[in-house]
């Protein structure tokens, strides 16, 4: 029906009759003559009536917002002035010829250059991604996926599908379950990864494999999560952690280069768990924010304040200071602020010292905890966070979880404030995980990743003796403070296996049951393999700047896992029940 997008018309068409087809921008009527802004998905295109073409000008005088039209005519230079050098097509506009509306439209529930509700915006996505931005952002992820896919598969890599409906397991989240009619009283899980299915596949001898996979987690949203996402998800075989994390390197060049022409370092920093927590509180830090946890505890140990003293001497505690440059102009209402964000992360205040002259010493502080701290602590704390005049210092002391987690995100919160983040992209490796993690509540070790992960020693026995100082062989990659993407090298020798199955309490009933499958594909030749998954959607939000990854999925869900546009989830049929065997139980009244 058209010759051309709309976005595509230029100067080297000028003389030449179009064909073209979208919906009304924007409708303007000029002392007669009537301008229309016509948009696809290329972008937009000044299209114009005149009056001396009656007949379809009166068309055109009953066109409206969103109406979608097929026009035909002339290109031609845009008269001397009114040049319009914000879009893309703005030295051209097209004399209409032959008009023809396809299809009207009712008044939008928004305009498309509106701030309207998210809700209203998800109700009717569909008119939300006629948007320029929104629609960007899925071309966005088209090129992103492209250029994924033709790096990976010049690599050697094999696009192989792997099952949607599976059986429970235990990944850290729940699962969302799907009864099965043809199997009374038993269920289906939809898939948080196809973890064991791609090891499953290196055990085939496919070598490498990879997928853009649909997963699913039925846990609390957040602005970066989703009940269904999408990864990249990569399996390869006869690897160690520096043959995956140099591929995948190259890979993320790559799709940078090829996207948004910007080109990486190389190689990325690499930096340890136990590094990333002792300076930065995170184990996915920042880097573009040039500002670090300096460790203090050792200099309050002997301070007469319980509030330092007791985390500084507690094996699991940590005091911790964080220096903010100018930070004295911070009045006390910013600086209460903070201390309840802080509280978000269990902090139970936030400690603080203003240096008004750092030359005058104890004179020159200003704080309400000075009269606990020794000349020589001062001394020591200035020192070592190496403030300056007018910086501020700030304080947290707790259990090391809770310092890292408060201050670490203080940090951030403080980095955007202040203006303290530097533009362009921070890479990073985040490596030597723990392999394993006390849970507070049940006291019983949890897996940091996943219990397919390979810890860093190869004896079954040294880790059953040690488990909390094993170190895992992980590796996240980050980027400005997001994690992007995490994998590590899978345990391929069945009696590690099943030690590491012990060690997370996981009998050797449950172990069968569950992952019987995978523990007999383990005697078959299991070749020494790993892999890496990259969440699709949240490489899309920062490539494209978006704050939450719902603007970089054509059709999200809500915070509550819902969807406002086909009211999902919803009711099913008694005879659905029925055949699966489900009967439906009213919630208990309190």
């Amino acid at each position: 029906m058209r010759s051309h997008y709309c976005g595509e018309i230029g100067e080297s068409l000028n003389g030449q009759e179009i064909e073209v087809c979208g919906w009304v921008h924007r409708r303007r009527d000029h002392g007669g003559v009537i301008f229309i802004d016509l948009r696809d998905r290329e972008g937009l295109l000044q299209i114009v009536f005149d009056p001396d073409r009656a007949e379809i000008f009166a068309d055109a005088e009953r066109i409206r917002s969103e109406y979608v039209l097929k026009v035909k005519g002339l290109v031609r230079p845009r008269p001397e002035g009114t040049v319009n050098p914000n879009m893309r097509t703005g030295k051209v506009e097209v004399l209409a010829h032959e008009l023809e509306i396809l299809n009207k439209a009712e008044t939008p529930p928004f305009h498309h250059d509106e701030q309207a509700n998210e809700d209203i915006r998800l109700k009717y996505r569909y008119l939300d991604l006629r948007r320029e931005n929104m629609l960007g952002n899925l071309m966005l992820r088209h090129k992103v996926t492209v250029a994924m896919r033709s790096f990976l598969d010049s690599h050697g890599f094999v696009d192989v599908e792997t099952p949607m409906l599976t059986r429970a397991t235990p990944e850290g989240a729940r699962d969302y379950i799907v009864p099965s009619r043809t199997n009374p009283g038993k269920f289906f899980a939809l898939p948080q990864s196809p973890q064991i299915f791609k090891q499953l596949l290196m055990m085939s001898g496919l070598d490498r494999y990879y997928q853009i996979v649909r997963c699913f987690r039925d846990e609390d949203l957040r602005a970066d999560r989703q009940p269904e996402f999408t990864q990249l998800d990569v399996e390869m075989s006869f690897v160690d952690e520096a043959a995956v994390t140099n591929t995948m390197e190259d890979l993320v060049r790559h799709l940078f280069k090829e996207t948004l022409d910007v080109e990486l370092p190389n190689p990325f920093p690499r930096m340890t768990y136990a590094e990333a927590m002792l300076r930065y509180g995170s184990d996915k830090p920042d880097l573009r924010i040039d500002l670090e946890l300096v460790e203090v505890g050792d200099l309050m140990g002997s301070v007469d304040f319980k509030v330092f003293a007791g985390p500084a001497a507690d094996p699991e505690g940590r005091v911790a200071a964080l220096c903010v440059p100018g930070g004295c102009e911070m009045s006390r209402k910013v600086i209460d602020d903070y201390t309840k964000y802080v509280s978000r992360f269990g902090a139970r205040g936030l400690a603080y010292i203003k240096v008004n002259d750092v030359d005058a010493g104890r004179e020159g502080l200003q704080s309400p905890i000075l009269k606990f701290l020794p000349d020589d602590v001062i001394s020591g704390i200035i020192e070592r966070t190496k403030a300056a005049t007018g910086d501020l210092i700030f304080f947290g002391a707790d259990k090391a979880r809770i310092v890292n987690d408060a201050l670490g995100a203080l940090r951030v919160k403080v980095g955007e404030d202040r203006g303290l983040i530097a533009d362009g992209w921070a890479p990073l490796w985040v490596v030597d995980f723990p392999m394993f993690e006390k849970d507070a509540q049940s006291k019983r070790w949890t897996a940091l990743h996943h219990p397919f992960t390979a810890p860093s020693i190869d004896d079954a026995d040294a880790l059953r003796a040690n488990p909390g100082e094993a170190l895992s062989r992980a590796y996240d990659i980050v980027l400005n403070g997001s994690e992007i993407g995490g994998g590590s090298i899978r345990i391929h020798d069945q009696e590690m296996q099943a030690a590491v199955f012990e060690l997370l309490d996981i009998s050797e009933e449950e172990a069968e049951e569950k992952f019987g499958f995978l523990l007999k594909a383990l005697q078959f030749g299991c070749p020494p393999h790993g892999g890496i998954a990259f969440g699709l959607d949240r490489v899309v939000m920062l490539m494209a700047g978006a704050e939450s990854i719902r603007d970089v999925i054509a059709f999200p869900k809500t915070q509550t896992a819902s969807c406002p546009l086909t009211n999902a989830p919803g009711d099913v049929s008694a005879e659905q029940l029925k055949e699966t065997g489900i009967r439906l139980r009213a919630p208990r009244q309190e």
